[in-house]
């Protein structure tokens, strides 16, 4: 690749200084081969005057120094500089605009707070200081490194949860593409480096008898009885029930069932309703009114939920996405296919629920081991 100074002449008895690259090098906006790159710099073509000639002197030799600037970027494949994004844009206040715009767009608190974590753990690796042009892929791949390692910014855990991790990154990347499409980036820097693989947990889930004992157990919150006890029946995660209208509900000869967009996937589902899973919806209201209207996502909602657990006789943590969980490990248990079962659930990809199928196939193991005898 060689950079070469040249000059075209222009109107007023000038020339316009500009880079001619060859071979030609792909334009990181455009995509298509290009040679020259202008630099907004002029000479006089017939200096008269002194000032006129000194003028020269010193635009070219500036014009020299942008061309071995130039020459070394491209060596390193780096075309940026023909781009119009704003690579000189404080990328932590762009970010942070971005988090500020999810937390208040977003209806689950979860997805809103993520964005802000993220936010604080490039802010704490960055020490602050973070421009558009710095974020390459090698920073990508040391982010990715440092959240793995990263400390917990609850005090009451010393590390970063590795599936944590894994969201954030997901998160980070997202932002990426997200500068490019605002031209604050000519291009993702983190196309080559891979996402963080999320790690197995062990998915808390409910029996059918304790899924019947919670009926029978009042509790403080009746709006956060219905919709977890729907979730049980439904696999419908709290997303999709705390913004349910009753426009999505219908009813025909065939029987019950919803028609939503997910929350987290934007498909359109259709959800056949169960007769018990119906009678849980209460009294029909208008279309616009959401059918459990007093569920707000909180920590004193979630300290409710395991006290009417613990009334139940549940003595082990329990959260909210445990009742989904419970729908696919009873369908499984009671013989529905895994397809099917993942169809229900509104998974794109069947690996995901294939996760429910180890839990009931360890459970058949633990069965059986269970009857030993003596030889």
């Amino acid at each position: 690749m060689n950079v070469s100074l040249r000059e075209k002449p222009i109107s007023d008895g000038r020339k316009s200084l500009y880079l001619d690259f060859y071979p030609p090098i792909l334009h990181p906006d455009t995509g298509k081969p290009t040679r020259r790159e202008f630099l907004g710099l002029y000479v006089y073509a017939k200096p008269r005057l002194e000032i006129e000639r000194q003028h020269n002197k010193e635009t070219r030799l500036l014009g020299e120094n942008i061309r071995a600037q130039r020459q070394l970027e491209v060596q390193r494949g780096y075309y940026g500089f023909l781009s119009k994004v704003e690579e000189n844009k404080d990328f932590l206040a762009y970010f942070h605009e971005l988090a500020k715009k999810q937390k208040a767009e977003g209806t689950f608190k979860g997805s809103r707070n993520n964005w802000m974590s993220v936010y604080c753990y490039l802010h704490l690796f960055s020490e602050g200081q973070l421009m558009a042009k710095d974020i390459t892929e090698g920073f990508c791949r040391s982010f990715r490194e440092y959240l793995t390692s990263a400390p917990s910014l609850r005090t009451t855990k010393p590390k970063l949860a590795h599936n944590s991790a894994v969201g954030y990154f997901t998160i980070f990347k997202t932002s990426l593409k997200r500068a490019v499409d605002d031209k604050i980036l000519a291009a993702d820097p983190s196309q080559k480096v891979k996402r963080l693989t999320r790690k197995e947990t062990q998915r808390e889930f409910l029996s059918l008898a304790e899924v019947q004992s919670l009926a029978r157990t009042e509790c403080d919150l009746p709006d956060l009885k219905r919709a977890a006890l729907f979730s049980a029946l439904t696999g419908l995660r709290y997303s999709d029930i705390a913004k349910l209208v009753w426009s999505e509900v219908y009813s025909d000869e065939t029987g019950h069932y919803l028609r939503f967009t997910q929350k987290k996937t934007e498909g359109v589902e259709t959800m056949p309703l169960s007769d018990s899973a119906y009678k849980l919806l209460g009294q029909k209201g208008t279309d616009t009114e959401k059918v459990f209207p007093r569920l707000a996502y909180s920590a004193w909602q979630n300290q409710k939920l395991q006290t009417w657990a613990f009334m139940a006789g549940i003595h082990r943590p329990i959260t909210f996405h445990a009742f989904r969980h419970t729908f696919a490990t009873l369908q499984l248990q009671q013989g529905t296919d895994i397809y099917t079962i993942s169809k229900l659930l509104g998974h794109r990809d069947l690996a995901t629920t294939q996760i429910y199928a180890k839990i009931v196939d360890q459970q058949k193991r633990d069965a059986v081991n269970r009857l030993k005898i003596d030889l």
